[in-house]
C-alpha cells in the first residue's frame, strides 16, 4: 500500500531555513509527480509545490524564489526546501500523491 512520511518540520525563527523530507512506498516513485501541501490553523490545505516525473518544479505565488522541490528517485524521496521563512509559513506540510495523504509535519514560524 502507498505510505508517505514526512520529516523535518520544526520551530524557526523569521527568516530561517527548515528542509522537509517525504520517503515514498508502494508504488513506482520515479513515475509519479509528487506535491507538498499545507494547512494553517483555520484555514483551508493550499499546494505549495508539485514536481513532475521528469523533475519540472511548480510553485504557488507565495513561496516562488524562497522554497525549492526536488526529488531523489534512488531514494524515493521528494524534498522541499524552505528558505527566508516567514510566520505565515506556519502550517503543517503534507506530502501527496493521488488521494494519498502523509501524516504531516508541523512547521512553526516565529516572528
Amino acid at each position: 500500500q502507498v505510505q508517505l512520511v514526512e520529516s523535518g518540520g520544526g520551530l524557526v525563527q523569521a527568516g530561517g531555513s527548515l528542509r522537509l523530507s517525504c520517503v515514498a512506498s508502494g508504488f513506482i516513485f520515479s513515475r509519479n509527480a509528487m506535491a507538498w501541501y499545507r494547512q494553517a490553523p483555520g484555514k483551508q490545505r493550499e499546494l505549495v509545490a508539485d514536481i513532475t516525473s521528469g523533475g519540472r518544479p511548480n510553485y504557488v505565488d507565495s513561496v516562488k524564489g524562497r522554497f525549492t522541490i526536488s526529488r531523489d528517485n534512488a531514494k524515493n524521496t521528494v524534498y522541499l526546501q524552505m528558505n527566508r521563512l516567514k510566520p505565515e509559513d506556519t502550517a503543517v506540510y503534507y506530502c501527496t500523491i493521488w488521494s494519498y495523504w502523509g501524516q504531516g509535519t508541523q512547521v512553526t514560524v516565529s516572528s
